[in-house]
């Protein structure tokens, strides 16, 4: 066992360890669009931080090779960003490459209806959701506004990331988790688990600790609490119930851990994460998903059972890894031999 464990990435045990989900993604290798959406600032020092948040977004989104749209209010002539918005989800419908949806602004909830402050006509989470219905692809969305909670009721499903800067739409003052986000998105700082790319769900972690500690230093009352929603409950989940990547307190209903599936996907992928083809990559995930479904049945198990279906399962991923490593011919798309 020992041996086995050695012989894969460090930072698949971590991942493996924080295993908790029943389905996989299946994503394709077309290129990845980032849709970085900024709100009508209000006032100008605002201006000044959200311009900057989405120059740091849309720099990474070049890097990572995607299709890049900001939504600014430029140029005025063409129509206003909710229209733009519009034709681009409809576009965006014909690929099944990883969508993000990174919303930098102020947002509103009236106890019936979260908005996001375009500039122009504003958007309601309701709006978003009927938008969304027929993208048959990942979506990450990253809500950085105030009052953008609600966002999570409205647009959960499976096959969504979904983070947020509020626990409700009741914390409204202006929020600092969007630009801590943009920072975060690059840190070697935000890589936990060391595979050499930052998750959705680092980025997640790591934004939330800087939003803790901003207000901390200042000696403020926290006015946002970030949380994350992968698993379709529309609940989210926050920061401080996670210990690494694995969520340390389970829902009192045991519902499916958020966290995992924001770990699987990333915007800019690392050297050997874009080595694999889809095929690899969907064959990988779907045997951590096996690793996922051992973990949770652990108690039900003698030890002696589990450690077999361990080992079984560690063994194939072992040579998976060993197999990219020495480029195995195409034939086998990397994944072991029977």
């Amino acid at each position: 066992m020992i041996r086995i464990l050695k012989t894969i990435r460090p930072w698949f045990v971590v991942a493996f360890l924080a295993m908790t989900a029943t389905t996989a993604f299946s994503v394709d290798d077309a290129r990845v669009s980032l849709f970085v959406i900024v709100g009508a600032p209000g006032e100008e020092q605002y201006d000044e931080v959200f311009q900057t948040s989405a120059a740091r977004w849309k720099t990474s989104g070049t890097i990572a090779g995607a299709d890049v749209n900001v939504f600014n209010g430029e140029p005025a002539d063409t129509g206003s960003d909710r229209d733009r918005l519009i034709s681009a989800l409809t576009d965006a419908a014909s690929s099944t490459a990883d969508l993000w949806l990174v919303f930098i602004g102020h947002g509103t909830f009236d106890n019936k209806l979260a908005k996001f402050n375009l500039i122009g006509p504003d958007i309601s989470a309701a709006e978003l959701s009927e938008w969304l219905k027929p993208l048959k692809r990942r979506i990450v969305i990253i809500q950085g506004a105030s009052a953008s909670a609600p966002f999570i009721n409205q647009l959960s499903a499976p096959g969504r990331v979904l983070i947020t800067a509020t626990r409700s739409g009741s914390e409204q003052n202006y929020t600092r988790f969007g630009r801590f986000a943009a920072d975060a998105l690059a840190s070697p700082e935000t890589d936990i688990d060391q595979d050499e790319q930052n998750s959705a769900l680092e980025i997640f972690l790591a934004a939330a600790r800087m939003t803790e500690e901003w207000y901390k230093t200042e000696g403020r009352l926290a006015t946002e609490h970030p949380l994350i929603d992968d698993n379709g409950d529309g609940r989210g989940t926050p920061a401080d119930w996670f210990n690494g990547l694995q969520v340390k307190t389970q829902s009192k209903d045991g519902a499916i851990a958020d966290g995992v599936r924001a770990n699987q996907v990333h915007l800019i992928r690392s050297e050997f994460e874009t080595r694999l083809t889809d095929e690899q990559r969907q064959w990988r995930d779907e045997k951590e998903l096996e690793l996922a479904r051992l973990r949770d049945r652990k108690k039900e198990l003698k030890e002696a059972d589990y450690l077999q279906e361990l080992e079984a399962i560690l063994i194939e991923l072992a040579k998976f890894y060993d197999g990219i490593e020495k480029q195995e011919s195409p034939e086998t798309n990397g994944q072991p031999q029977t």
